[in-house]
């Protein structure tokens, strides 16, 4: 089971993985992979942006698990994490599309090769979830993909859109019970 640290772990993970795969082959540095946002980049040639958390709509967990022998744990709450992915090529103007594209066509690549992370990849606490946290590709329309962007003054650069899920993050939340101790039977 996994704490809230795990929405970093999954970003770094994500950064990681395209690291191990596209270093030095298509980007010659690995702190030129890393997460940012659109607008605040710095020296990131290829970007991870999360840009969205939903609640997971398949996975509703009602049950209390036990905790020692006075207590009951809330259950855990699974969400959906929204990646955009986007290369930033600084190449010459005449070669920055194409040096973009084979960017992202190695990222497609890599994720579609790896589309599940492991306990090893994002800590020890994922080893006792009962659901492994997978990678998918977004099909989104242009449409939604600019808005999506939202980055004033500066122009829509082609991205990738993905989904992570589902990501558990379990409760802190406890109950205190009290355990049958005596049981008396009557007869009628």
């Amino acid at each position: 089971m996994a704490n809230y640290t795990i929405i970093a772990d999954i970003g770094n993970a994500i950064v990681q993985r395209l690291r191990d795969h596209l270093v030095p082959s298509i980007i010659i540095n690995t702190e030129n992979i890393g997460l940012c946002t659109p607008g605040d980049r710095g020296d990131i040639l290829l970007g991870v942006n999360l840009y969205d958390i939903k609640e997971n709509q398949d996975i509703v967990v009602t049950d209390m698990s036990p905790k020692g022998e006075k207590q009951l744990k809330y259950p855990s709450t699974f969400y959906d994490l929204y990646y955009m992915i986007t290369a930033y090529s600084t190449s010459d103007i005449k070669f920055r599309a194409a040096e973009d594209q084979k960017i992202l066509g190695k990222v497609l690549q890599v994720l579609k090769d790896y589309p599940s992370f492991t306990a090893e990849q994002l800590g020890s606490e994922l080893a006792g979830s009962r659901f492994v946290p997978r990678i998918e590709l977004l099909q989104l329309e242009q449409e939604e993909k600019m808005k999506l962007w939202n980055v004033p003054n500066v122009p829509y650069r082609l991205s990738l859109f993905y989904k992570v899920y589902p990501v558990e993050i379990e409760s802190t939340r406890v109950k205190e019970i009290t355990r049958v101790v005596e049981f008396t039977v009557r007869d009628s």
